[in-house]
C-alpha cells in the first residue's frame, strides 16, 4: 500500500523557516517524482515545488523560488521542503503526492498527474 505521511508544519513568525518532510512507503522511487502543494483558506491548492527521483532535477513556483528548497533522502523514503524566510502568505495546508517522474518538466503543477496524496500537515506564518 503507498503511503504518504507529511510532519514538520507548525506556528512560526514571519520571517522564520520550518522543514517539512514526506514520509513515504510502499513503492520504489524508480521514475518517480514527488511534488509539494499547498491549499489556503479560501483558495486553490497550487503546486510549489517537485523533485524528480531519476535524475534529480527540482522545480519551484515562481512565489517560492529562492526560498524554498526540496531534498530527497532515498535511503531514508523521506522528501524534504526547507521553507526559509516564511511570510504570511505561506500559511496553508502543505500536501506532498506521488507521481511519474515522466513528463514532469511540463506537467509537474498538474494535479491529476498525480496518483496519491498525504493527509497534508499546516503551516502557520504569523505576521
Amino acid at each position: 500500500e503507498v503511503q504518504l505521511v507529511e510532519s514538520g508544519g507548525g506556528l512560526v513568525q514571519a520571517g522564520g523557516s520550518l522543514r517539512l518532510s514526506c514520509t513515504t512507503s510502499g513503492f520504489t522511487y524508480d521514475d518517480r517524482a514527488i511534488g509539494w502543494f499547498r491549499q489556503a483558506p479560501g483558495k486553490e491548492r497550487e503546486g510549489i515545488s517537485c523533485i524528480s527521483s531519476s535524475d534529480g532535477s527540482t522545480y519551484y513556483a515562481d512565489n517560492v523560488k529562492g526560498r524554498f528548497t526540496i531534498s530527497t533522502n532515498n535511503a531514508k523514503n523521506t522528501v524534504y521542503l526547507q521553507m526559509n524566510s516564511l511570510k504570511f502568505e505561506d500559511t496553508a495546508v502543505y500536501y506532498c503526492a506521488l507521481r511519474s517522474a515522466r513528463t514532469l518538466e511540463y506537467y509537474w503543477t498538474r494535479q491529476s498527474s498525480y496518483e496519491y496524496w498525504g493527509q497534508g500537515t499546516q503551516v502557520t506564518v504569523s505576521s
